[in-house]
């Protein structure tokens, strides 16, 4: 994998202004301007990581919970601004020089080694995520055979459904949609998974309201939910930080929407003020979301707000939630494998150019329907990446342990640790200087808050898997 690997991923954000020659920078237009960035961000944060916060807020309480988003806010407002003076080189707002993707921009400041390391932390980031939305999905899917189970055998029957079968099913899905030629082209699939978003987000956040409201009181604790010992409580406290810190990052498409600015004003200045008023409305409406899950369940938060049972009428609109989660996740699968599935596929095709099982495409021709081309190697690799992301969720099929470890081994490299040594560059910052020294200081610690969630949530799916 000696090439550029910024050119073997497709973009997360397609542009259709953008070359195909990444390295050229030539550009026809951009268009984008700072309610466009925000839209793209919001798409690109709230997801199904938002309803587990009423679950991390039970975990650490009303006071650190409440905290806790607040930091992850800050520090990915942080995090963002140093970024964004990463998009031009020399000078962050006038410079000659784009860097258009997180990967290109790492190679251009830090060099190929690190861009490497930093390929693998963002690839496992993209299969982290499609292991969680089959997850998710299967929740999801079993929630609505068990609220309309519920609504007509009432909530007291024994309403029971597997989640392996569901997951069987979504992978069977995928394997189909991956086969769909430039299916990260289709810029109606944002728009499309933005609504389903938005729709079970508000659902969820106005379902807890309704609860808080039918109970007459908020419940939950100062502490967060009492624990048989200390340890436990340790654990289920960094568990909760983890699944935190996956709801809140964006690194990875930050450059790529940032590419997508009209200028003048500055792509950067332009950014800055999106990344700004997107963190706002966001931690906003995790606030609401989480803290009406918090307060309406106290002890007994579940860890889906949707899936857990706390609500069972209205059934359908229950029924309604959870089939915009499917839908969003069904979509959102092939977003994150799209650059994968481009990465894996050139790459071979570069070091095996004479190879027909590669490199040949054949035409099959299906009744009433157009001819389509099939490649042989993208028919097994992709089939064998939906089948092992399958595989895994149903071996680990624990929603809020699973997003903990995610969250916190994506979070500190792709989030901070890289940004922050692309802007010692950008900047020319020397050592032992006074900004040098506080930027150090913010990366190690988020490494050590980075490092304490993913201890809490590996902890916490390895007793969920062997108890």
């Amino acid at each position: 994998m000696a090439g550029s690997i910024e050119e073997d991923l497709s973009p997360l954000i397609e542009h259709s202004h953008s070359s195909p020659d990444h390295q050229s920078h030539i550009v026809t237009h951009r268009t984008g301007t700072i309610w466009t960035a925000i839209a793209h961000i919001i798409t690109g944060v709230m997801g199904a990581g938002v309803l587990s916060l009423g679950w991390s807020l039970a975990q650490l309480g009303w006071l650190f919970g409440t905290l806790a988003i607040l930091v992850f806010a800050l520090v990915t407002g942080v995090s963002t601004s140093i970024l964004s003076d990463c998009y031009r080189s020399p000078d962050s707002e006038l410079g000659p020089d784009r860097h258009t993707s997180f990967l290109q921009a790492v190679r251009f400041y830090l060099g190929e080694r690190n861009q490497k390391i930093c390929a693998v932390f963002f690839n496992e980031s993209l299969f982290g995520n499609d292991i969680a939305y089959t997850i998710a999905t299967a929740t999801s899917i079993r929630a609505i055979l068990k609220s309309n189970c519920y609504h007509e055998q009432g909530h007291d029957a024994a309403c029971k459904y597997p989640d392996s079968i569901y997951m069987l099913l979504f992978g069977l899905v995928q394997i189909v949609m991956s086969q769909i030629p430039n299916f990260h082209n289709m810029a109606w699939l944002s728009v499309v998974a933005a609504m389903m978003s938005i729709a079970y987000s508000t659902v969820g956040l106005g379902l807890g309201l309704a609860k808080v409201i039918e109970n007459g009181e908020i419940k939950g604790r100062i502490g967060g939910v009492p624990s048989a010992s200390a340890a436990y409580k340790t654990w289920l406290v960094f568990q909760g930080l983890g699944d935190i810190a996956f709801a809140y990052p964006y690194s990875m498409i930050l450059l790529e929407i940032q590419d997508t600015l009209q200028s003048p004003p500055s792509e950067t200045v332009t950014m800055k003020k999106a990344s700004k008023s997107a963190i706002i409305i966001t931690t906003v409406f995790y606030l609401c979301c989480g803290g009406f899950g918090y307060a309406a369940f106290g002890n007994m938060t579940p860890g889906n707000l949707l899936t857990g049972f706390g609500f069972y009428e209205p059934y359908w609109l229950v029924d309604f939630a959870n089939a915009c989660v499917v839908l969003h996740l069904v979509g959102g699968y092939q977003i994150f494998s799209q650059p994968i599935f481009a990465f894996v596929e050139r790459w071979f095709s570069e070091r095996h150019p004479d190879s027909r099982f590669v490199n040949e495409f054949y035409t099959l021709n299906l009744p009433s329907l157009p001819a389509f081309q099939v490649n042989l190697f993208r028919l097994c690799f992709r089939s064998l990446y939906v089948v092992t992301t399958t595989a895994i969720a149903m071996l680990f099929p624990y929603f809020n342990q699973v997003l903990g470890v995610l969250g916190a081994l994506s979070f500190w490299p792709l989030t901070i640790y890289f940004p922050v040594e692309m802007y010692f560059v950008q900047r020319n910052i020397a050592p032992w200087t006074r900004k040098w020294v506080a930027l150090r200081s913010f990366s190690i610690a988020c490494f050590l808050v980075s490092a304490l969630a993913f201890i809490g949530s590996l902890e916490g799916l390895v007793s969920a898997r062997f108890q």
